[in-house]
């Protein structure tokens, strides 16, 4: 949830000021799409500067309580201040080498995700950007049965889920679409090829659609043939392990939590091991930001109103894999 004032973002850094450069943060606090400019978080004012590209939309759109200042003001107000925090996730070596010379008269201290935690809770407004990209995510899988029913190549269904996401009234697609069919659906980032389709082929999706700015995710099985008993024991398993989490998903459950119940479903159908990457993670301004639900990551506690993608998943090498996800709103 974006800070109230700019002494609420500055408590959490334990600095006098703040130097925002990440472009998905300034977006999130400016509400500015912009791919050039600065942040400076004071204890009475948060400053956007920009350069003569952007005065005009900054000047007409910022988000209220922020001041629009040219680029060129930056050096004299970075003149007045000590100690400054940065987003030291975000800055290269080669950049901060820069900042040493040209504002030699402040110490720069490194201050990871303090924006990020921010961004975990959503606002209605966030929620309901999502939850219309989630709408359009659902309809384009919908469609999807009938485009497997014509010749087509994992590229081709690739292009058309992109142009059914525009034509659906999305800015465009979250990530670019992972299309699989038959053995290369046991890679889980795969890149669509030309692979046809042939019969009995199992086809895996995964996609997200993007509204205005907000970010969906989806995954997918689809069977062109009458399953196997295989495919019918991890897709039953799979099945029950998101479920499993889905259920667990109130305020206040950890990461840890959500991850071994998913993973508890699976033991007990012998498919763990094959489950070979996290959960899910947290989804907003950018696919993956916020917490990782993982056990082997970071133990975190969900916040109300954060927004998660739930995947669990099984790959069998050279033979199949499967992925079912959604994403979900914590309570």
């Amino acid at each position: 949830m974006r800070p109230s004032s700019p002494s609420s973002l500055l408590a959490t850094t334990g600095s006098p000021a703040f130097l925002v450069t990440d472009l998905t943060n300034i977006r999130y606090l400016t509400g500015l799409q912009i791919s050039a400019g600065a942040v400076l978080v004071t204890s009475r004012r948060t400053l956007l500067f920009v350069d003569a590209r952007y005065k005009e939309i900054a000047e007409s759109g910022v988000r209220a309580g922020v001041t629009v200042r040219d680029v060129s003001d930056l050096a004299k107000m970075m003149m007045s201040i000590p100690v400054c925090g940065f987003e030291s996730e975000d800055v290269t070596v080669e950049r901060q080498s820069h900042w040493k010379k040209k504002y030699p008269s402040t110490k720069f201290v490194p201050k990871p995700g303090i924006v990020a935690a921010f961004r975990r809770q959503k606002e209605p407004g966030e929620l309901s950007a999502i939850r219309k990209a989630e709408k359009i995510t659902r309809e384009i899988l919908r469609r999807v049965p009938a485009a497997l029913r014509r010749t087509t190549t994992e590229e081709k269904l690739s292009k058309q889920i992109q142009i059914w996401a525009l034509e659906l009234g999305a800015d465009g697609m979250a990530f670019d679409p992972i299309v699989a069919f038959g053995s290369n659906t046991s890679r889980p980032h795969h890149t669509p090829t030309h692979r046809s389709l042939k019969p009995g082929h199992l086809v895996q999706i995964d996609i997200g659609a993007k509204v205005n700015g907000y970010c969906s995710d989806a995954s997918e099985v689809f069977f062109t043939a009458k399953p196997t008993e295989l495919q019918k024991t991890v897709y039953t398993a799979l099945k029950e392990a998101q479920n499993a989490a889905i259920q667990l998903l109130t305020e206040g459950v950890t990461t840890h939590q959500l991850d071994a119940a998913a993973r508890g479903v699976l033991k007990k159908s012998n498919l763990e091991e094959y489950f070979t990457h996290a959960l899910g993670h947290g989804v907003g301004l950018e696919i993956h930001e916020g917490v990782t639900l993982s056990g082997k990551a970071r133990k975190e506690t969900l916040l109300r109103n954060e927004v998660v993608a739930i995947e669990p998943g099984v790959y069998l090498e050279g033979k199949f894999g499967m992925r079912l996800e959604t994403i979900a709103i914590v309570r």
